[in-house]
């Protein structure tokens, strides 16, 4: 199962879009107005589905305004008369097209391949709305940014991103990063948490939410 994003503003092909991949399982977001969709959490979607052809912004722009946003892949839906365009249109970011009309066995077939190629090669990448980690490097950047955190923030950080929505108190959060032999004492959390947020302060970010009187969890 996947979170897939579809942006077309015919309604009727959304519809078709998500009777389709709603066979198999994945959750489909459906968005006929493409300017809404930046009212959304793109870096949860595994997957997104953009049309080419659209009013007041086409699918090559808005492809280019979020391409810095997700890890994920992006299609192209496009007619045959535009297909030279879109192997231009590749450039902007996107992974590749669906031909319009396409049926049932095409859209799975494509979907299916590309979500299988991200999970065999998927980048050491998390991406949270305009947080990137590079999970191999350790790393946390804002809008292309680096932050420079210690290696206790940073954990910190990972643990509540992978886990975004959930509540960890500072007894599970201390536990989990430092183990049951640390040196220190769970009181050390609200210090570290309370760092990450001067440091995150000044790329106008908050993502770290306190739940009073339980815990932490990533917003």
């Amino acid at each position: 199962m996947a979170n897939i994003l579809a942006v077309d503003d015919e309604k009727a092909v959304l519809t078709l879009i998500k009777n389709i991949l709603e066979m198999d399982h994945h959750v489909v977001t459906a968005v006929s107005d493409p300017e809404k969709i930046f009212d959304l959490q793109l870096g949860r979607f595994d997957l997104i589905l953009l049309d080419v052809m659209m009013p007041n912004v086409d699918g090559f722009t808005l492809c280019r305004r979020i391409r810095d946003k997700v890890d994920c892949p992006i299609l192209f839906l496009t007619a045959k008369t535009m297909e030279n365009d879109v192997m231009v249109g590749l450039g902007e970011g996107a992974d590749d097209y669906i031909l319009k009309p396409f049926g049932a066995g095409e859209l799975q077939a494509r979907v299916d391949a590309h979500l299988r190629r991200e999970k065999r090669q998927r980048r050491e990448v998390l991406c949270m709305g305009d947080v990137h980690f590079n999970l191999s490097g350790k790393e946390i950047s804002v809008r292309g940014e680096p932050i420079t955190f210690t290696k206790a923030e940073y954990e910190i950080c990972e643990l509540l991103a992978k886990n975004r929505g959930e509540i960890f108190s500072k007894e599970e959060i201390y536990e989990s990063v430092f183990g049951f032999d640390g040196e220190s004492d769970s009181s050390t959390i609200v210090v570290h948490i309370k760092n990450i947020r001067a440091k995150f302060s000044k790329f106008q970010v908050s993502p770290i939410e306190t739940v009073w009187g339980i815990g932490y969890k990533w917003d």
